[in-house]
């Protein structure tokens, strides 16, 4: 048996990419100023972290203007959703086993 630990995803791990993926599974698609200052990130910050689930294929993005205002729309992929749920499936092994130890003593 291999331990919990070892089923994290280092691009889905890291606090802030969880955080957007978190985000991104309560709307089929979110604006990025939505995301950012539902983490309160930088501009910078936030884009950053979105070309690296990009990169991963675990989001897309959208551009689109609305009027003269450009707009940035983020949108989880399926594969992003499965990478979340398998995460959150780690973490939760990771606390039973954890929870268990701490029983145990």
């Amino acid at each position: 048996m291999t331990h919990p630990a070892g089923e994290l995803d280092d691009v889905v791990h890291q606090r802030v990419r969880l955080g957007i993926l978190a985000v991104l599974a309560e709307a089929r698609r979110a604006d990025f100023t939505f995301v950012r200052d539902s983490l309160g990130l930088t501009d910078g910050n936030l884009a950053r972290h979105l070309q690296v689930l990009e990169k991963a294929g675990y989001i897309a993005t959208e551009k689109a203007f609305e009027g003269r205002r450009p707009r940035t729309w983020v949108r989880a992929t399926r594969q992003g959703k499965d990478a979340l749920a398998q995460e959150i499936a780690a973490l939760r092994a990771l606390i039973a086993r954890a929870e268990s130890a701490q029983r145990a003593e």
